[in-house]
C-alpha cells in the first residue's frame, strides 16, 4: 500500500512537473489585453468595441482627438471605470483582480498631491499604499531619475506644474511596475523635460517594462512607440506598427536622359508621378525585391543621369489627420486581442 501511495505521489509530481515545464515554455501573457470595450455615459457613447494588446516590453501609443475616448479606455483598463461590456486582462490576470494592478504604475492626466507633504513623503506614502518594500535609497534614486533629487525635502505645495508632473512620474515608477500607463506625461513639461520623459520610456522598454502612452505630442509618440492605436469617436480608427500606418515607401529622383526602357524600369518599381525632371516612385514592398540602390543602378546602366535621390516619408501627424478626416487608406484592422502583438 505504501509503495502504491508513493507511486501515486511520483505520478502527481511528474504531471505537475510536466505542466510547469509546459507553462515555462509558453510566451508571457500580454501586459494588456482588452476586447470589445464599451462605455456609455447617459446617452453619450464614449467607447465602442475597442480591442488591443500591449506586449511585455512594448511601447504602445494611444492617439486621437479630444473626446476620442482615450482616457475612458485607460480608466477601464485600470478598473477606475467599469465597462458596460468587454473584457480586460492585466499582466495575465482579470482587471477585477486587485493583484492585476499591483504591478502597474499610473500617471493620470489630472492629479494633485497633498501640498503639505514633501516629495520624499509622497513617494513613501505611495510605496506604503502599494504594499511593496522599496528601500529609501531606491526611492531617492527614483526622484533623481525624474530630476527632483535637489527638491526631495521640499513641500509639494511649492512645486510648479512641471515639477508636479515629474513627481507624478516618480510615483508611477517607484513600486517597480511591470506595466506603466502614462496619460499625457509631458503636458506641463518644457522641452528638456519632454526629452527626459522620452529617455525614461526607452529605458523602461529596455528593461522589459510595457508602456501605454497617451499623448497629443505626436512627434514624441513617433520617436518612442513600437505600435499605435488611433481612436476616433470612441472607436479604433486604425492600429499597427509605425511602418504599417505610415504606409508605402516613396522616393524622389531628379533624372534626365530617360528613354522608353528607363520609363518602364521606373514603372516596374511602383506607381510613378512626374513633375518636370523630378520623378516620384511609390515603391512596392522590399519583400518584392524593390530597393532604391538596385533601381538607381539599373537607371545608370541605361544611361540615365541621376542628379538627386530623396526619400519621401509621410509623417505620423499627416497620417493621423488623414485617418481622422477619412482621406486615406491606411490599415485599419486591429490585431486580434489574443495575438499578443
Amino acid at each position: 500500500m505504501a509503495s502504491a501511495e508513493a507511486a501515486g505521489v511520483r505520478e502527481v509530481t511528474s504531471v505537475a512537473g510536466s505542466a510547469a515545464e509546459l507553462l515555462a515554455g509558453l510566451p508571457p501573457s500580454p501586459a494588456v489585453w482588452c476586447s470589445g470595450l464599451h462605455k456609455r455615459y447617459g446617452r453619450q457613447t464614449a467607447v465602442q468595441d475597442v480591442s488591443f494588446t500591449v506586449a511585455r516590453g512594448e511601447v504602445l501609443g494611444l492617439l486621437g482627438p479630444n473626446g476620442a475616448g482615450k482616457t475612458s479606455v485607460i480608466k477601464m483598463l485600470l478598473g477606475l471605470v467599469r465597462p458596460d461590456a468587454g473584457e480586460v486582462m492585466l499582466l495575465g490576470r482579470p482587471s477585477s483582480d486587485p493583484r492585476s494592478r499591483s504591478a502597474v504604475g499610473y500617471l493620470p492626466e489630472l492629479f494633485r498631491y497633498q501640498p503639505w507633504l514633501t516629495a520624499t513623503e509622497v513617494l513613501a506614502l505611495h510605496v506604503r499604499l502599494a504594499r511593496v518594500q522599496v528601500p529609501e535609497q531606491e526611492r531617492r534614486d527614483c526622484l533623481a531619475v525624474v530630476g527632483l533629487s535637489d527638491r526631495a525635502g521640499d513641500r509639494v505645495g511649492g512645486f510648479s506644474k512641471g515639477m508636479q508632473q515629474r513627481l507624478g512620474l516618480a510615483v508611477a515608477l517607484v513600486a517597480r511596475p511591470e506595466l506603466v500607463v502614462l496619460d499625457e506625461p509631458t503636458s506641463a513639461l518644457d522641452p528638456i523635460g519632454r526629452v527626459d520623459v522620452r529617455d525614461l520610456v526607452l529605458d523602461l522598454k529596455s528593461r522589459g517594462v510595457a508602456v501605454l502612452l497617451n499623448s497629443h505630442l505626436i512627434g514624441e509618440v513617433e520617436r518612442v512607440c513600437d505600435r499605435v492605436v488611433i481612436l476616433d469617436k470612441g472607436r479604433v480608427a486604425a492600429s499597427g506598427t509605425l511602418a504599417e500606418l505610415l504606409g508605402q515607401r516613396e522616393v524622389r529622383l531628379r533624372l534626365d536622359g530617360l528613354d522608353a526602357r528607363a520609363h518602364d524600369r521606373l514603372r516596374s518599381a511602383g506607381a510613378l508621378t512626374r513633375s518636370g525632371d523630378w520623378f516620384t516612385v511609390a515603391l512596392a514592398s522590399e519583400d518584392d525585391g524593390v530597393t532604391v540602390p538596385d533601381l538607381v543602378r539599373d537607371l545608370v546602366s541605361m544611361g540615365v543621369r541621376v542628379h538627386a535621390v530623396e526619400p519621401v516619408r509621410i509623417s505620423l501627424e499627416e497620417r493621423l489627420l488623414g485617418i481622422l478626416r477619412h482621406e486615406d487608406s491606411a490599415p485599419r484592422d486591429v490585431a486580434a486581442p489574443g495575438a499578443g502583438r
